[in-house]
């Protein structure tokens, strides 16, 4: 365990069974949180799980599906059953449907509005309900794009709109639910070493050399330091920050 900036506290990362999500609940518990990692796949939450574990940290598998008001009220009471309280939620769960928008077909629109607008909607609802009540209050952290608010790119158009469409909420959320204690920002990672950055039938070798020329950093960014730009607005070193948009792109709209 690399410190305890995080001992004690109850942490929820949805979309933690890869990628960034994975990276997040890894970060948290290796700094002391407890740590329940949500999704709608067992087996990859549990591999989570048992990577944490594995480090000496503490966290536990959910199923769940964001886009289902049911299950995201029930996922807040199990957080909140199994640890006392809601400290600081990472709202990771997304998913990506590309092609020019003429093309998209409606079912493919409808599943990543439900899931990556719909989801941070009706997840922040319930954590506020919860981090309200609570002494401490909480922090909530969501997890956007550089795509949409501060770039677009042909062929991203629908998943764009959603990312835009979360920046907006976390930045109206923000202002009317601070002085309850709830205090609640999002980062908009880039091109980011998950699977979502490869593009149809690339191989990782190909999208490194792609990024030598499409990033000003020459790279991609590795989902640690996405993980770490989360874990500072989740610490308390962020205590004035509240309704921030932190773009981890190396570059790539400036």
């Amino acid at each position: 365990m690399s410190s305890n900036r995080f001992s004690g506290r109850a942490f929820l990362v949805s979309g933690g069974g890869s990628g960034i999500g994975r990276a997040v609940a890894l970060a948290f518990a290796a700094e002391g949180a407890r740590v329940v990692v949500a999704g709608r796949g067992r087996a990859t939450l549990d591999e989570t799980v048992a990577l944490v574990r594995q480090a000496g940290g503490t966290a536990v598998a959910q199923v769940a599906d964001v886009a289902r008001a049911d299950e995201v009220e029930a996922l807040v009471d199990a957080v909140v059953e199994r640890f006392g309280s809601l400290d600081v939620a990472v709202n990771n769960a997304g998913v990506f449907r590309g092609g020019p928008l003429a093309e998209l077909a409606e079912e493919d629109w409808r599943t990543v509005l439900d899931i990556n607008v719909t989801g941070v909607f009706l997840a922040m609802s319930a954590e506020i309900r919860r981090m309200r009540t609570q002494a401490g209050g909480g922090v909530i952290v969501n997890v956007s794009s550089n795509l949409g608010r501060h770039k677009q790119v042909p062929g991203t158009t629908a998943y764009s709109a959603t990312k835009a469409a979360v920046t907006s909420l976390t930045r109206g959320a923000a202002l009317e639910y601070i002085a309850d204690g709830v205090r609640i920002n999002a980062v908009s990672p880039g091109a980011s070493d998950t699977s979502m950055s490869l593009r149809a039938g690339e191989t990782e070798a190909e999208r490194a050399a792609r990024m030598k020329e499409e990033s000003p950093l020459g790279r991609i960014s590795t989902t640690e330091e996405v993980a770490q730009a989360v874990l500072y607005l989740a610490s308390d070193a962020a205590g004035s920050v509240v309704g921030t948009d932190l773009v981890i792109d190396g570059g790539a709209t400036l």
